[in-house]
């Protein structure tokens, strides 16, 4: 088929020959006798080098401009050397000849014939310099520029040949053993084959037509294409909704930000209007003091001006030599008005305003303390905003939310015994006499952390002997009555030797697998996500909840089996 395929092929070819051939191959060497080598088209100021051979005296120019620094110019056709650099002359004969060439309207390359470049698919039948393909032929396994491609429109034998795209794996579709086409696929090797390999080794064989297995893969391809628009499509709404997102939460940072610089200002003026006003209460006091001192003061020195004067005329009477004159005078001057102030001035203390001092110094300290304790709640805010619900992966993404978390002895059951910071429990056989303490476990063997937990959080419980619960619960979980994962304010995984078990409100599910000696617990307080993964040299989930916690969590350690068994709550870098 193929070789009767051919031999049609190259009857049209010679009748395409005899129609016209002859004279567009010698319109074919006109062109390219005048044409660049350099830039493939009609010559410009043509230059004739001394091996013989004519360029564009720009195209030459730059050539021998990047050999300049060997010193050593060549022809790019013939690789002839030249030192030194020869002079460039306008060949002024060959100028002409192109000059009529353009005027009698021929080019070097019409848009729709280029010549084919190196990255191009050249056509096989053009004869001297080919011409880029324009097609390429399945059955004749040749590529075709657009007139050799004409047969296949014209010629009714040819019309049913199979055309595509230029393509330079044309070699590809011919079998490497037998020399054929292959155009029979092999489905139980997953291969194209020949009508040879089909009788041959492929013998037996789920063998189909090349052109069903591309029905079947089309089908195929179809249904993928259609799932990936969807996914697209799905892609786009969430690219969309991330916008959106983006823009609301600039939108919210923009407006927390405007807001609580007018708060914090609102808070510096007040704090500016107490000073103002301590500053003018202390001022108006001054004043007062001050002025009641004076007036005390101007007293105290009118009553010492009286006294002299007084102990003048006393001086004076005393000096009196007449015994008669002297008892004359004596009722008169001697007889001193009383003091109408104390006859000594009480003052408090040396303090006079450093009680003020004092009292500010009180106010600063509390305020300070607020704020430290206010600031953690701000911040605390601020790392909870958190868009994307997405979980870690990795252990290294869980150990970035890695948190110390300590055990509350307060909470610890009489018979647990609390060791290594806090951070282990221990099942003993006695009781630790701990203090009464309202929020104690009484009746489950249980402990509570002490710190509270919100945001993303993540922590490892190492176990010893037969384990018990790893938990999470509220702080007002029930201490008396029941266990953790009992009740509606707690969730646990119960961990034993032979397998696990999740409850929560008294609801238990089985999880397969057996128990773990280490569990890693991943908490996303405001997604409403907790996570418990199973710790060796991998993570394994072993639970997931999506649920609403309404208040800050707590860590919960149960030991309920034997004495000496132990949780650790892991130091984890």
């Amino acid at each position: 088929i193929r070789a009767q395929e051919c031999f049609i092929y190259q009857e049209v070819k010679l009748a395409q020959s005899l129609r016209g051939e002859m004279a567009q191959k010698a319109v074919q060497l006109d062109t390219e006798s005048f044409c660049c080598s350099i830039c493939l088209d009609l010559l410009k100021d043509p230059v004739t080098i001394p091996c013989g051979h004519s360029y564009c005296m720009k195209c030459i120019g730059k050539v021998w401009d990047k050999e300049d620094q060997n010193q050593i110019h060549s022809c790019p056709q013939c690789r002839k050397s030249f030192t030194p650099r020869p002079l460039l002359e306008k060949n002024i004969l060959l100028a002409a000849l192109v000059e009529q060439l353009k005027t009698t309207g021929l080019q070097a390359a019409p848009a729709g014939h280029s010549y084919a470049g190196a990255e191009d698919v050249a056509c096989d039948v053009c004869t001297g310099r080919k011409l880029k393909a324009t097609k390429s032929c399945l059955t004749c396994l040749m590529s075709f520029c657009e007139n050799h491609l004409q047969p296949h429109f014209d010629v009714a034998h040819v019309k049913k040949h199979q055309l595509v795209e230029p393509s330079k794996k044309l070699h590809e579709n011919i079998c490497s053993r037998h020399d054929e086409v292959m155009k029979m696929f092999c489905r139980t090797d997953q291969q194209s084959i020949c009508y040879v390999c089909m009788v041959d080794e492929h013998k037996s064989h789920d063998i189909v037509s090349a052109a069903a297995e591309r029905s079947e893969k089309q089908k195929e391809l179809e249904v993928k294409r259609g799932n990936i628009h969807q996914r697209i499509q799905e892609r786009e709404k969430d690219v969309k909704l991330l916008q959106q997102e983006v823009e609301a939460i600039n939108v919210s940072a923009d407006k927390t930000v405007e807001d609580s610089e007018k708060i914090f200002h609102q808070l510096v003026h007040l704090i500016h209007k107490r000073s103002s006003d301590v500053k003018q209460q202390v001022r108006s006091q001054q004043e007062t003091e001050v002025r009641r001192v004076k007036e005390l003061q101007e007293k105290l020195e009118q009553e010492i001006t009286e006294l002299k004067r007084k102990d003048a005329e006393l001086k004076q009477l005393s000096n009196t030599e007449d015994h008669n004159q002297f008892l004359h005078n004596y009722s008169s001057v001697s007889a001193v008005r009383e003091s109408p102030h104390s006859s000594s001035i009480r003052v408090r203390p040396l303090r006079h305003f450093k009680d003020v001092t004092a009292a500010a110094s009180e106010l600063r300290d509390q305020l300070q303390d607020i704020l430290r304790d206010t600031w953690t709640n701000i911040s605390l805010r601020v790392t909870e905003v958190d868009v994307l619900l997405s979980e870690p992966t990795t252990r290294d993404d869980f150990l970035k939310y890695s948190c110390e978390i300590t055990l509350d002895p307060n909470t610890a059951h009489d018979w647990l015994k609390l060791s290594e910071g806090n951070r282990k429990a221990t099942l003993m056989r006695n009781s630790q006499f701990y203090p009464d303490h309202p929020d104690r476990f009484t009746a489950c063997r249980q402990v509570l952390s002490l710190e509270s937990l919100t945001g993303r959080c993540y922590w490892e419980v190492k176990w010893e002997g037969r384990r018990g619960d790893v938990a999470v619960a509220y702080k007002d979980v029930d201490k008396i009555n029941t266990g953790f994962g009992y009740n509606n304010k707690s969730w646990a995984l119960y961990c034993n030797n032979n397998k696990n078990v999740f409850r929560h409100n008294s609801i238990s599910t089985n999880i397969s697998g057996s128990g773990s000696s280490r569990v890693g617990v991943y908490l996303d307080h405001r997604a409403g996500i907790l996570s418990f993964y199973s710790i060796s040299e991998n993570m394994t989930l072993l639970h997931r909840v999506q649920t609403t916690f309404t208040q800050p969590l707590h860590v919960g350690i149960r030991l309920c089996f034997s004495y000496g068994d132990s949780a650790e709550i892991c130091k984890l870098k």
